[in-house]
């Protein structure tokens, strides 16, 4: 797979994979540091996220998404739709490791075809966003470890 081709970004954690865990999967925690949504831990459950519009790429702020699988504490996949890009079949995968000190969190968000434009400003902008959501992330996991 070439760099065009997918989003990769890891994260070191100081809580526990169950706490990224919770962050990861309950729709309110999800909204606070990623976007609002109507998601539920279930593979085959269709939801969407809201997000801010970005019209000069067409996108009107709605991601599509199916949860496709999962494993508790380790590994949560869903697809990843905009109504700019309903054709295309990206997949973004949060994968837990622990560690002596809290978690590894591995993202990767692939699907993108390298050959189109679209696909490529998309990925562009997506990844510039992941960044900031995922430390929007890590700040939920401190709130969430604090007793």
């Amino acid at each position: 797979m070439r760099d065009s081709e997918f989003i990769e970004i890891v994260e070191e954690y100081s809580q526990p994979p169950a706490i990224v865990w919770r962050a990861l999967t309950d729709a309110r925690l999800l909204s606070k540091w990623l976007m609002p949504n109507d998601f539920k831990l279930a593979i085959g459950h269709r939801f969407t996220f809201t997000g801010v519009p970005i019209p000069a790429v067409g996108f009107d702020g709605i991601v599509y998404c199916e949860v496709l699988d999962f494993e508790i504490e380790r590994r949560l996949a869903i697809s990843w739709t905009d109504g700019l890009h309903a054709d295309v079949d990206w997949t973004v995968t949060w994968t837990l490791e622990p560690t002596n000190g809290g978690t590894r969190l591995r993202l990767f968000h692939y699907g993108f075809d390298p050959n189109n434009e679209r696909h490529q400003v998309s990925r562009r902008i997506m990844s510039g966003g992941w960044r900031p959501a995922l430390s929007r992330l890590r700040e939920e996991c401190v709130v969430l470890a604090t007793p």
